[in-house]
């Protein structure tokens, strides 16, 4: 491995003269080339913003408070290139868009990540029906806490920590989107001096309820946002997962990677095997599956241990994810680039292929509340919820 640390002409320079020209005016940029000017704005009564987050070896992390969602993420590649490595628009009005640019980029996504069959859960002996946001292929799950109406798009409180730390809060009303109990969230973003992006969430509750919490940042290593990310190359800690129906929930079922090509225990490119015949991987025309972490064991998970990395051969970039849930959902942007997607413009006016990056969702196993063997999801007055995600980054 080498040090990420950059020199000076390779980034302090850069981050201190980089700029543009705006009707005759000077205006400074962020070194992943953002305006912060077009974050600025005021959604249902509340100023958004975009904030910077850095370290002393050439990292940087832009986040709005809409959505809690990652803007850009810049880390130096092997030749010191500050490199932009996550997906996202360049303006706060795509992002609020929900009918021209639906996006869940970089965003904290709650009150549960993934997917729940037929939006119904039980909670404390009550039945609730969840917004049904998920209808292909004949579903009616919900998805990612209603997407649209999710907490991905909702205004978070700010308080920024010093050049490093950025915390983000929000209250969820009782019934939001159909889920019991008013919840008091936190995703607080922590860049650290050794190049990691370390992602807490925090919560409590006044009623018992369910909470799953996850980053959905889309990673591309390559430096090209415009093509594919399949040769990257992918590790996952895992020995099983849990397979889905046509409608991408799962079946109940915990299935040996072994012999598969969901067998990501050998580091090897996502090309391989990203267009077999596998029915799993063939239906979701790609990856869009809860691997079962081996990290997590006995009820509880390390977050000391590696449990999935992604790697480009082009940047040599390296990073390596740490969690404490026992799941993490891998996503291979099956829907990206595709109909009307494909003429979508996204940060610097690129269009986004098909299969163009990789997610790493932590979190519980997808329909968990209604999966009473796999580990719940439920939090209960009095309880802390916590729920970490990091994400390391260095030159291999």
């Amino acid at each position: 491995m080498k040090n990420l640390r950059m020199s000076l002409c390779g980034f302090g320079i850069a981050a201190a003269i980089l700029s543009a020209c705006s009707g005759g005016q000077q205006v400074e940029t962020t070194v992943s080339g953002l305006n912060p000017a077009k974050f600025d704005s005021t959604i249902n009564g509340k100023q958004t913003a975009l904030y910077t987050l850095k370290n002393a070896n050439g990292m940087e992390v832009c986040i709005t408070n809409y959505g809690a969602r990652v803007v850009s993420l810049v880390v130096p590649d092997k030749d010191g290139k500050p490199t932009d490595v996550v997906l996202g628009f360049d303006n706060l009005a795509q992002y609020a868009d929900t009918v021209n640019s639906p996006s869940d980029y970089g965003s904290s996504v709650g009150r549960y990540a993934n997917r729940i069959n037929d939006g119904k859960i039980t909670v404390d002996g009550v039945e609730y029906q969840l917004r049904q946001n998920d209808t292909g292929n004949g579903a009616k799950h919900c998805l990612h806490g209603g997407g649209n109406s999710g907490w991905m798009h909702k205004v978070y409180d700010a308080e920024q920590i010093g050049d490093s730390i950025l915390k983000l809060s929000l209250v969820s009303p009782d019934g939001d989107n159909g889920f019991p109990g008013e919840v008091k969230v936190t995703t607080t973003y922590k860049v650290t001096a050794d190049n990691m992006l370390d992602i807490v969430f925090e919560g409590e509750t006044d009623k018992e309820t369910i909470i799953n919490m996850t980053n959905h940042n889309y990673y591309n290593l390559n430096g090209d946002l415009s093509k594919v990310g399949t040769d990257m190359i992918l590790y996952v800690n895992a020995d099983n997962f849990t397979p889905s129906d046509s409608s991408y929930m799962t079946t109940g079922e915990i299935v040996s990677v072994e012999g598969t090509p969901m067998d990501f225990r050998t580091p090897h490119a996502i090309a391989d095997s990203i267009n077999s015949d596998y029915y799993q991987v063939k239906n979701a025309t790609g990856y869009d599956h809860n691997w079962c972490l081996n990290t997590y064991k006995d009820g509880k998970g390390d977050d000391t241990q590696v449990c999935a990395s992604l790697y480009s051969p082009t940047t040599g970039i390296f990073m390596e994810m740490y969690t404490n849930e026992p799941g993490v959902q891998v996503y291979t942007a099956n829907f990206q680039g595709v109909g009307r997607d494909a003429e979508i413009l996204r940060k610097h006016g690129v269009k986004y292929p098909k299969h163009v990056s990789v997610c790493l969702e932590s979190q519980k196993y997808p329909d968990s509340p209604n999966k009473p063997e796999w580990v719940q999801p439920t939090l209960k007055p009095g309880e802390k919820y916590y729920s970490r995600a990091a994400y390391k980054f260095s030159i291999k």
